[in-house]
């Protein structure tokens, strides 16, 4: 840059940019939302690469996992449970319902409700693809040592628990991982 490009800036600058500039100025890649977002990317590819050849997204994979664990439960009590937000719920769960996947009916004890559950085929995709799944997490954390592993899932899960009560989950649907 020019000395007259840097003074023309620095004249210009206002006490904002000034305050900013450190934060600003830094490294993108040392910023921990940047963070997050990529490990998440990375994450997400680990997990098309194992588990791709089934047409499942990991959100795909983190609703039919809730679904195994909890049995047939109402879209919002499943949309908590996987931290999206509701519409993009429905719009998973059709497509599992399309699929074969998910099967879902009017509640017997308030007919406004309507249940979501997995079928037997739901089950047996599980059955599938659960080790790869796996692996795909196991991928993900690979380069730190064990002992780092189990640290970072634990920081993680404080900032999750800390946060988890300010803020709704946003509707990224098909980015989200499990």
């Amino acid at each position: 840059m020019t000395v007259a490009k840097t003074a023309r800036t620095e004249e210009s600058a206002t006490p904002t940019d000034i305050q900013h500039a450190g934060w600003r100025g830094g490294s993108l890649q040392r910023r921990p939302g940047f963070l997050i977002r990529r490990l998440h990317q990375i994450h997400t590819a680990l997990f098309l690469q194992e588990c791709g050849e089934e047409k499942i997204t990991p959100i795909m994979y983190s609703v039919l996992s809730a679904l195994s664990q909890t049995g047939p439960v109402d879209q919002t009590t499943l949309a908590k449970a996987v931290a999206i937000d509701k519409t993009n719920m429905a719009d998973i769960l059709e497509r599992l319902r399309k699929r074969g996947l998910i099967r879902r009916r009017t509640s017997t004890k308030d007919r406004r409700v309507r249940l979501t559950g997995l079928t037997d085929e739901g089950r047996a995709l599980l059955d599938r693809i659960d080790d790869k799944a796996e692996r795909a997490h196991q991928r993900t954390l690979e380069d730190l040592p064990p002992s780092e592993q189990a640290q970072l899932v634990d920081l993680m899960t404080r900032l999750v628990e800390a946060k988890d009560s300010a803020t709704e989950p946003t509707g990224d649907g098909d980015a989200d991982t499990d």
